[in-house]
């Protein structure tokens, strides 16, 4: 069994969960709404949801491997679910190099990193986007996976390479530095 599956998700006074019968895989569906917005994710017949004294239990029917795969990823799904709806997730990313910058054009951004041409990152909906220092964006919505994934796709543009440390990186993040030619000859 999934140890993580095991813990049960505690709910908060400001968040309504539902869990209906259905959904996409025709087994339930558990939409939870909170003071941010609304969140809901459709479940697979090898795991029970139940609500019991404020608090969600999942619970996998049998001992399939599959099943207890799904036991665990659900519960994370559902706390984060249940997170983004109270708290929020945000990322920072940060841009290092001579004239990179970004700037906010309404819900959109546009980069300038080093290209011929600007580019231009529309934001999905439930995400919102924040410059600060021209050289700083912060990615936030409630949807956990849609922020961490518009924050891939805006690094994937211009990944950090490891000899001058230039390009987009998550804030924090360490770049390993290699030599370059010039340092590596000894002659």
């Amino acid at each position: 069994m999934s140890r993580i599956g095991l813990k049960p998700i505690k709910i908060e006074q400001n968040v309504q969960v539902e869990i209906l019968t259905g959904g996409r895989y025709g087994h339930q569906k558990v939409i939870v709404k909170g003071p941010k917005g609304e969140l809901s994710e459709d479940i697979r017949r090898g795991v029970d949801i139940a609500l019991k004294n404020g608090e969600i239990l999942l619970t996998a029917k049998n001992d399939i491997k599959l099943s207890k795969c799904y036991h665990g990823l659900y519960r994370t799904l559902i706390f984060n679910m249940v997170v983004g709806v109270t708290k929020g997730f945000t990322k920072v990313l940060q841009m290092v190099g001579v004239g990179y910058r970004a700037l906010l054009k309404g819900n959109d951004i546009e980069l300038s990193i080093g290209l011929n041409h600007p580019v231009y990152i529309k934001a999905p909906s439930g995400i919102t986007f924040s410059v600060s220092d021209n050289t700083e964006i912060s990615i936030s919505g409630i949807n956990k996976q849609l922020v961490g994934e518009t924050a891939a796709r805006i690094r994937a543009l211009k990944k950090p390479e490891p000899y001058k440390g230039k390009g987009i990186m998550y804030k924090g993040e360490y770049v390993r530095r290699k030599a370059g030619k010039a340092a590596i000859t000894n002659g």
